[in-house]
């Protein structure tokens, strides 16, 4: 079969980490072809190399039969290779048109053809049914268009060869079924894809093959009809694995937070719940129904317009985060890369970032490095980050590992309650598994968490009742012991209010 990628003896060294070690890696010609293993096992930097994003240490990369010199992205879009990054690169406030085309605008002459623009898109976006409105601003469509968006932007330069880091993190399960036919469409058409993934359930779903890589080495490449779910997950954790519902003793009937009556803006309507010490609330519903406004809500990020939040039964509506912090609340945002961390900041200092108040972390009034380097090594090993080094900047570290210095920095200090909002939006899952023994832990020990995930088998699996919400509303709050899928399934889009737990 004729390849459309071979990169041949790949190893890509960085001051303080092996990336990619001897890695062989070829992607036949109208494959998709799934990349796979841990965070931090070098999958995004072999697909940086190929992108032409970084230059490896040793090794050759062929495209189509010929040796390819790239030596930036521009190399690669020439040689018909497109990337989407799990963080889209659009400008919100041009349209998507716009976007698809910038720096590669028709022309007539000096003067950029707006009428011709639109339509060169608007014929790409029907070609490949991505049913884009090409005149609308970037910001008013959804992720899943955004992502549709980048693709096409890679198709419009002419890409036969699609790399996707991480696609369906930031999908709702029907944008992923819409990515499904999509890039199955994709190669029906000729294109070859490559896609970086944590989640097996999409790989078992939309590859043709599978290569698994470890310490940034291969440890197989597989055909996907002729493997399992729990056979990639051998393969990329090195042991069997398995996720399952575990009963928690540790519910009490003392409320822990309460939500009473609370709204804000045109966002939330008249929202009440409580959440009991040990216990784990989960919060389903579709995306954007409401649930990072709550979530901010509780960590204080913004106010509600009418409505109280109460801990332990004392007012906290008005308090700020630092308040919220010494009250024993600890948030784990949605995005780290913008709410979570500072990114050009080292892992330790990241570590107690929005901490440093803590008498621990001071010598008079300067910052005792020598505790908090102390604390950060800790921390590392507790919670399995990768590299082990506290002094690269967290911007180094793979999404998964960024996502545990978060957790890590949260989690231990949340004396009450942890609130976690997608907490495992593009980690693995060895990582995942880490995170929700976290989450274990601290209701073990009599905290509470709240927990709001897109990933509806996330929630059932995790939570003791689940809140769910539509358009801003609390339509019902369920059992997670007794409730079906079709159950909650119904309350995120009926919008009648049923509340049995």
């Amino acid at each position: 079969m004729e390849l459309a990628v071979d990169m041949r003896h790949i190893t890509m060294r960085f001051p303080r980490v092996v990336a990619n070690r001897d890695v062989n890696f070829s992607v036949r010609k109208g494959e998709i072809h799934a990349l796979v293993g841990e965070n931090g096992a070098g999958k995004s930097t072999l697909m940086n190399i190929l992108y032409g994003l970084y230059q490896p240490t040793e090794g050759e990369v062929w495209v189509d039969g010929q040796k390819a010199q790239l030596h930036s992205a521009v190399d690669a879009i020439q040689l018909g290779i497109g990337m989407v990054h799990q963080h889209f690169m659009l400008i919100p406030r041009l349209t998507v048109a716009q976007n698809v085309v910038l720096g590669a605008e028709p022309r007539t002459g000096a003067v950029v053809n707006r009428s011709k623009m639109y339509d060169e898109v608007q014929q790409l976006s029907d070609r490949y049914g991505f049913s884009l409105s090409v005149r609308e601003k970037v910001r008013n469509i959804s992720l899943g268009m955004q992502q549709r968006v980048e693709i096409a932007k890679a198709l419009y330069r002419k890409a036969n060869i699609i790399i996707l880091d991480e696609p369906t993190a930031v999908l709702t399960p029907q944008e992923i079924d819409e990515l499904g036919k999509m890039l199955k469409r994709l190669k029906e058409l000729g294109k070859t894809i490559i896609i970086i993934t944590h989640k097996l359930k999409e790989v078992m779903a939309f590859s043709d093959r599978v290569t698994v890589l470890r310490a940034g080495e291969v440890v197989d490449t597989v055909e996907t009809l002729h493997t399992s779910a729990e056979e990639i997950t051998r393969l990329m954790v090195g042991r069997d694995l398995v996720l399952e519902r575990r009963d928690n003793p540790h519910i009490r009937d003392e409320v822990m937070l309460e939500f009473d009556h609370v709204s804000y803006r045109d966002r939330l309507h008249d929202i009440c719940f409580q959440v009991r010490k040990g216990e784990i609330l989960g919060l389903a519903g579709i995306d954007n129904s409401g649930q990072k406004e709550i979530t901010e809500l509780m960590a204080g990020i913004i106010r509600p317009t009418s409505g109280r939040i109460l801990l332990d039964g004392q007012d906290i509506t008005e308090l700020s985060i630092t308040e919220r912090k010494k009250r024993g609340i600890g948030f784990i945002p949605q995005d780290r890369q913008s709410s979570g961390l500072v990114l050009d900041m080292s892992v330790a200092n990241n570590l107690v970032l929005g901490y440093e108040y803590q008498d621990q972390y001071h010598r008079g009034i300067c910052i005792n490095y020598k505790v908090l380097a102390s604390d950060a090594e800790k921390k590392i090993q507790e919670y399995d980050i990768r590299p082990a080094d506290a002094a690269v900047a967290a911007r180094t570290l793979s999404g998964g590992n960024q996502q545990k210095v978060v957790v890590a920095r949260e989690s231990s200090r949340a004396s009450r309650l942890i609130v976690a909002d997608q907490p495992t939006r593009g980690v693995d899952i060895g990582a995942s598994e880490l995170i929700y023994d976290v989450f274990y832990q601290a209701v073990a020990q009599s905290k509470a968490v709240f927990l709001s995930s897109l990933e509806l088998d996330e929630v059932m699996l995790l939570s003791d009742r689940i809140a769910v919400i539509e358009e801003g509303r609390i339509t019902g709050i369920v059992d997670a012991r007794t409730a079906t899928r079709h159950q909650i399934g119904k309350l995120m889009t009926s919008g009648e209010e049923e509340v049995t737990a």
